[in-house]
């Protein structure tokens, strides 16, 4: 059944209109971005058909050849819906950066969706201002942390430019276990000294997995 086939008011942008999107299902909104369906399926129906191929949670980080299995689906649609997900991120990352940083959960929830590649372990640098809040956040290596491949130098050089009142540390475990290693212990406690010179305080290192995080500060570790 085409869309113009429905009752008004079981047409999507009718409700829309009518009751606003709280009341539409993710296929529905997804169909107003996506307008058009084929031939043989409607736009309601195509979109049903991805959510439940890959789920909201999924479909956030799918690719376009991924996208463009699903019939109806080609190259212009899957980059309309990658472009809605990473809108919605850019605007987290937003939002994240003005917030006022308390516990290390914000942090954990700050770092969410930034790791390129959660099969490699990444290190962050996040400077800070006097209020706590994220000024920059900055890559600083990618591969096992290795205090002897670690350089201060590397991990300050940034925050001196930004003027930063204090750095965290973050890095990924990818295999999901938090749990500190020797060598995340000998990192800590080489830019801990190294902060102490420099006077830029290292308030915290923390682990991250997908839904876990350990930190040094908590566990009384610095």
């Amino acid at each position: 059944m085409r869309i113009h086939d429905l009752d008004p008011e079981n047409r999507p942008n009718e409700r829309f209109m009518l009751s606003g999107p709280g009341a539409l299902s993710p296929a529905e909104l997804l169909a107003i971005i996506l307008r058009t369906g084929t031939k043989n399926l409607n736009v309601v129906d195509t979109c049903n058909e991805i959510i439940s191929k890959f789920g909201l949670e999924k479909l956030a980080d799918t690719t376009t050849r991924e996208l463009q299995k699903i019939r109806g689906i080609g190259k212009v649609k899957a980059m309309q819906i990658i472009a809605v997900f990473e809108l919605n991120k850019r605007l987290q990352y937003t939002r994240n950066t003005k917030k006022k940083f308390k516990a290390s959960e914000d942090i954990f929830n700050y770092m969410d969706g930034r790791i390129p590649d959660e099969t490699k372990e990444h290190l962050f640098v996040l400077h800070l201002n006097t209020k706590n809040q994220i000024i920059k956040n900055e890559l600083v290596s990618v591969g096992t942390l290795n205090a002897a491949l670690i350089h201060p130098r590397e991990v300050f050089k940034s925050a001196i430019r930004e003027s930063a009142h204090a750095i965290i540390l973050v890095h990924n475990h990818p295999s999901g276990d938090v749990e500190p290693s020797n060598a995340d212990k000998q990192v800590t406690d080489l830019l801990k000294k190294a902060s102490a010179i420099i006077q830029i305080e290292l308030l915290d290192h923390i682990i991250i997995a997908k839904t876990e995080w350990f930190s040094f500060r908590e566990r009384s570790l610095m």
